[in-house]
């Protein structure tokens, strides 16, 4: 997959270590917490592992004229594996309602489609209605539902690739 993905509005590139500030930004808006810049630095070394060993990545989403972080946006093994690997996406909640994770998801299933793969997966939660629109947009169907541990519904969706 390419490491650098460009629409009209944002582009796609690899982490970077001036990432940790934004990144662990958007991970305490989960209202999870905050995590140290340590755990952070670690996630991000993490990903350039996994894209190294796996040749596709879940990529830093800036927007062209501001050249600000919004998210991530790519693909990841996930729940599924690599030859049908999850799309992936968060943005920070002010850059909701846009169109951007729309643009990125489209960028990434473009990129997934010219490595030869047959099939992606999603996976969102039930309550997350904006997600399953972006997903349903891109051409992704339901496939299943399943329930997490902690009760909450976990929709399962799947788009067959050209």
């Amino acid at each position: 997959m390419a490491s650098y993905l460009s629409t009209e509005r944002p582009r796609l590139r690899p982490w970077a270590e001036s990432d940790v500030d934004e990144y662990r930004a958007l991970v305490t808006e989960r209202g999870n917490g905050v995590p140290s810049v340590a755990t952070i630095q670690e996630r991000i070394t993490a990903q350039l592992a996994a894209t190294a060993e796996t040749g596709i990545a879940l990529l830093p989403i800036c927007r062209h004229l501001e050249g600000d972080f919004i998210g991530y946006c790519g693909l990841v093994i996930g729940r599924s594996s690599l030859d049908e690997p999850e799309v992936a996406y968060e943005l920070f909640q002010q850059a909701h309602g846009h169109g951007y994770a729309s643009e990125a998801a489209r960028a990434v299933l473009d990129a997934a489609i010219a490595t030869g793969r047959k099939r992606l997966w999603a996976t969102v939660g039930g309550w997350n209605t904006p997600s399953l629109r972006v997903l349903e947009k891109l051409g992704f169907r339901r496939d299943h539902v399943t329930t997490k541990d902690d009760g909450d519904e976990l929709v399962w969706l799947t788009r067959v690739l050209p």
